[in-house]
């Protein structure tokens, strides 16, 4: 009889790849192409803030209509399948899932750009929910078992290099298309690409045994309530995903609107607002990232508590950066505060990754990743951009401008970036406790 299995099937134990026998070269192989992953779902989702402006004019939209449409509809689809394919991921074959999952996305990305009216967009934008949902757990997973528990932070901070280069093309290679062909083209642009990275991960990347590189046994996976409890007594765990969580509603619920603010404040157009930030995406993002992951290599840094202290320092700094941004009237002085807002909004991305994996068993990694993944896009998606155009059309209403209505809209959520930095502050009084707790688990 054939041995018909479904493509999700759990690998045999022949058809896994020893990871402790992966060459160095296929190490940085997977690394890459996850790194690629990673930065094709955050172009795909945040190119919407781009083009936020000729969607919102172009569909007949109000500045809540075009959060609502863009943001809610991604995020909100994104948290509710967030679970559900993480669930999956722990139990089947990781490499497959993602590279289905890139290949659903990046079509329905196109699919955006032939949308005619706001029911359209919404229907291929929760199609790129469907894929991307499962990208992320399922990468970090992954290379959890290519890289051990001491490279780990640096790995997942190398992974974490997708987000500045993710949205400097969302932003920057988005802006000079929509300008010179249109924001339907720009999604078109982004869509195609990702399907062919898909076939790429699915015929080159082999899946590892879970766990091998922390114990011997690839066990049982937990329920989803065992690992919820477990992950409810792992307090530093907690604080570390609420802390990283509120930075995406601080940071990137900030930057959803800020080509919007750029335009508005300066008057200028789409490609120029993205301009102004493009560098601080691509290069301060870059060099964040790169920065942290040079630190988190050194032995001085072999102590998660110093990590944390580290990110939390560097929130509370860049929050009081993006309070200027956003209340100056002064371009020259805003682009210099941009300089320390952008970057601090990737640097703490990969040792939030590397220091969750760490805290959580392993076949518990993807549903932890889905934890911070569900509060992090809840706040910066569903939150965060629907607050900020509602208090826009509230400020309108009371007889200011447009662009001061705005303004003043995003001060009210800067300060939640303190928020975030007292969370990561918190983490590091168990979190050596924790890890060790993690790596003792009985399942």
């Amino acid at each position: 009889m054939n041995d018909l299995r479904s493509p999700l099937a759990t690998p045999s134990v022949a058809a896994l790849a020893p990871a402790q026998s992966a060459s160095l070269g296929e190490r940085w192989y997977v690394l890459i192409m996850m790194c690629l992953v990673y930065t094709l779902s955050i172009a795909d989702r945040y190119v919407v803030s781009t083009v936020l402006e000729p969607i919102r004019i172009d569909l007949h939209l109000t500045n809540l209509g075009v959060a609502l449409l863009t943001g809610v509809a991604f995020g909100l689809f994104y948290v509710l399948l967030g679970f559900p394919l993480s669930w999956l991921i722990d139990r089947k074959s990781r490499r497959t899932i993602v590279a289905l999952c890139l290949v659903v996305w990046s079509a329905m990305t196109a699919a955006c750009g032939l949308a005619q009216t706001a029911l359209q967009f919404f229907l291929a934008r929760v199609g790129v929910t469907v894929g991307e949902a499962g990208g992320t757990p399922g990468a970090n997973s992954l290379l959890s078992d290519y890289f051990p528990p001491t490279r780990r932070a640096m790995a997942l901070t190398v992974f974490a290099l997708g987000a500045p280069i993710g949205a400097w093309v969302g932003y920057n290679v988005a802006g000079a298309i929509a300008d010179h062909y249109g924001w339907r083209t720009v999604f078109f642009a982004l869509g195609v690409p990702g399907v062919i990275a898909g076939i790429m991960v699915w015929l080159t990347v082999r899946e590892p045994r879970r766990g091998c590189l922390d114990s011997d046994e690839d066990r049982a996976a937990p329920s989803f309530t065992e690992t919820m409890r477990f992950l409810w007594l792992q307090r530093s765990a907690v604080h570390l995903i609420t802390g990283t969580a509120v930075c995406a509603l601080w940071g990137w619920g900030l930057m959803f609107w800020t080509p919007a603010f750029l335009q508005r404040t300066y008057s200028m157009t789409v490609g120029e607002a993205a301009a102004v930030t493009q560098n601080m995406h691509l290069w301060g993002g870059g060099i964040a990232t790169l920065a942290t992951g040079f630190l988190m290599a050194r032995s001085s840094m072999s102590d998660a508590r110093r990590i944390m202290w580290l990110l939390a320092g560097g929130i509370a700094l860049a929050t009081v950066a993006s309070g200027v941004v956003y209340y100056t009237r002064n371009l020259a002085l805003a682009k210099a505060m941009l300089w320390i807002f952008i970057p601090a909004i990737y640097f703490y991305i990969g040792p939030g990754y590397g220091l969750l994996n760490n805290l959580a068993q392993c076949r518990m990694r993807a549903m932890f990743c889905a934890m911070v993944l569900f509060l992090a896009n809840l706040g910066n998606l569903v939150i965060a951009p629907p607050l900020i155009g509602a208090l826009n059309d509230w400020f309108v209403s009371q007889h200011m401008s447009n662009a001061d209505a705005l303004r003043l809209a995003m001060l009210c959520l800067v300060p939640t970036g303190l928020w975030a930095a007292a969370h990561l502050y918190l983490a590091a009084r168990d979190i050596t406790r924790d890890q060790e707790r993690a790596r003792s688990f009985p399942f």
